[in-house]
């Protein structure tokens, strides 16, 4: 395992959202079955998703919780040339009430839409805690990865403060960050989430995730990093780890 391989494989995992959900099939039993799910990451930095209670996937994760997400890059012309990770893990389904709580508060921000079908239907929260993760980041760039969870520091309160006072009192530095990242600019962007490497925007039903140039640790690191990005001329460089 490599230093380098983790910083890519965590980026990859941080800034897609959506991936391919393996899952024991139980009307076909040894087969694999696949869907697309949107994902972003709870307070333990592990995959939170969405799914609805008729849906196959949740009928085989309830006999069988053992399951795998694979993430790539989106928009890759050679898909074998650029990184994939297949997180594999036990699905486990949330029942706390102060927990499902919690993973709506933060999992609205990223998909608004989905307050809608949650309250509407039977949907349930469920979260993919990772036994290990198999990252490839190109042709011959093949690793195991046990220690890929990153938990983030600013869940609750703390980011949820970030997140509604940036949007609510700094939309022009909001527009410069998707300025200087070159991301599309048709519809204003809001901040959806801040964890310590980086910022999570929403433009309209797209997601994107922004490194900052160092890690934060604290909300006043985050402060300094959000100011010095919003009178930035160009994205800053951000620092590589090498192997």
């Amino acid at each position: 395992m490599t230093a380098k391989a983790q910083r890519q494989a965590r980026e990859l995992l941080l800034k897609e959202y959506r991936g391919l959900l393996s899952t024991h099939s139980k009307s076909m039993p040894g087969f694999p079955f696949g869907s697309v799910v949107p994902y972003c990451l709870d307070a333990s930095g592990q995959p939170l998703i969405l799914i609805s209670r008729i849906a196959q996937h949740t009928h085989n994760l309830l006999k069988d919780p053992k399951c795998s997400l694979l993430v790539g890059e989106r928009g890759a012309e050679d898909v074998q040339a650029v990184g994939r990770l297949t997180v594999l893990a036990e699905a486990r389904k949330l029942v706390n009430e102060p927990a499902i709580e919690a993973a709506a508060q933060r999992y609205y921000r990223y998909f608004p839409d989905s307050a809608n079908y949650h309250s509407a239907h039977d949907f349930d929260f469920w979260v993919l805690e990772p036994v290990r993760h198999r990252y490839i980041g190109g042709f011959g760039a093949i690793h195991w990865l046990d220690q890929l969870t990153l938990a983030n520091p600013f869940v609750g309160q703390a980011e949820t403060g970030m997140v509604e006072h940036m949007n609510a009192d700094h939309a022009k530095a909001i527009a410069h960050y998707v300025d200087l990242a070159g991301l599309p600019t048709a519809v204003p962007a809001q901040l959806a989430g801040v964890d310590s490497e980086g910022m999570h925007l929403r433009i309209g039903q797209a997601l994107y995730w922004l490194a900052f140039e160092k890690p934060c640790n604290t909300p006043l690191e985050v402060r300094q990093a959000l100011v010095s990005l919003a009178h930035a001329e160009v994205w800053p460089t951000i620092g590589q780890v090498e192997a």
